[in-house]
């Protein structure tokens, strides 16, 4: 016989003045995530300790991830995730939903990261056992006892996210990852580059970095590269020593009209005009 999930309400009629939580469970067998369904919006927040077994999470702006026991799945509101096991595999979790003020501002802060949804936990049994402490919690109605559970609430999601790790390749710091992800992209300028391949190097899938790099830095992976090469162009031509059809194949361009074309259209001028226009810049302007 199949153990069914064990669900409580602990603030179930409670308005998130300050926060509440508003849902909670042990969940000793989950299916799998069908690929074919689409991702999942909670409309709240959520703690996910996994007690047993492993799977993956992944969500709407592309992380993929590795989960296991001991690992702790921050859900946030309005974004699209799913996480469970594969095929035939143990999943046993613990579980909290909760809303309110207070966490909105720990998001606004930084405090709770979307950017870090998956967080591995020191390999002992205290962190379970702290997690059930909640998950069991008996219904509260009164204002006092609600904001003493959203107060312990609040200590073991600080508590737990200070002791750990992220589980995010390569950390879980977006901005060291955003200069790691352009330095990639910016080597080589004048040779093929396969995004996939870079996607690689940074532990993700290609989606998931296609994704993950535009919410950073505003454009695609590919059309930051194409930039790039032509702010290169600009440097070359501003130097000066070089032709256009030089420039073009110093650049990995197919043709000194491809070249052309692709800095006219990013640009905003032709090579030729932009040449000229250098050319009437102060000597030390022209090479800052």
């Amino acid at each position: 016989m199949r153990a069914g999930p064990q669900l409580r309400f602990p603030h179930p009629l409670v308005s998130p003045r300050i926060g509440r939580i508003s849902m909670t469970g042990r969940v000793p067998r989950t299916g799998p995530w069908p690929s074919d369904q689409p991702m999942r919006r909670l409309g709240s927040f959520a703690a996910v300790y996994l007690l047993a077994g492993e799977g993956r999470y992944e969500d709407g702006a592309g992380r993929n991830r590795h989960v296991a026991s001991g690992d702790l799945i921050m859900v946030f509101p309005d974004l699209p995730h799913r996480y469970g096991p594969p095929e035939g595999e143990l999943w046993d979790q613990l579980f909290l939903v909760f809303d309110g003020p207070v966490f909105e501002l720990w998001r606004a802060t930084g405090l709770l990261d979307d950017g870090r949804p998956v967080n591995r936990l020191p390999a002992d049994g205290r962190w379970a056992h702290r997690f059930a402490e909640l998950v069991f919690l008996d219904q509260r109605a009164t204002p006092a006892a609600v904001l003493q559970d959203v107060a312990r609430l609040q200590v073991l999601i600080s508590d737990a996210l200070a002791a750990a790790t992220t589980g995010e390749p390569g950390g879980g710091d977006d901005q060291l990852w955003l200069a790691r992800a352009t330095a990639l992209l910016e080597s080589d300028l004048g040779n093929p580059v396969r995004l996939p391949d870079v996607a690689a190097a940074l532990g993700l899938s290609y989606d998931g970095f296609r994704k993950r790099f535009r919410r950073l830095a505003g454009v695609t992976p590919a059309r930051y590269r194409s930039q790039r090469r032509l702010d290169r162009a600009c440097e070359l031509i501003i130097a000066g020593g070089l032709t256009d059809r030089e420039i073009a194949a110093r650049l990995g361009f197919a043709s000194e009209s491809h070249f052309s074309r692709r800095f006219s259209q990013l640009v905003g001028s032709s090579p030729r005009e932009f040449r000229a226009g250098a050319t009437t810049l102060p000597k030390d302007r022209a090479q800052s």
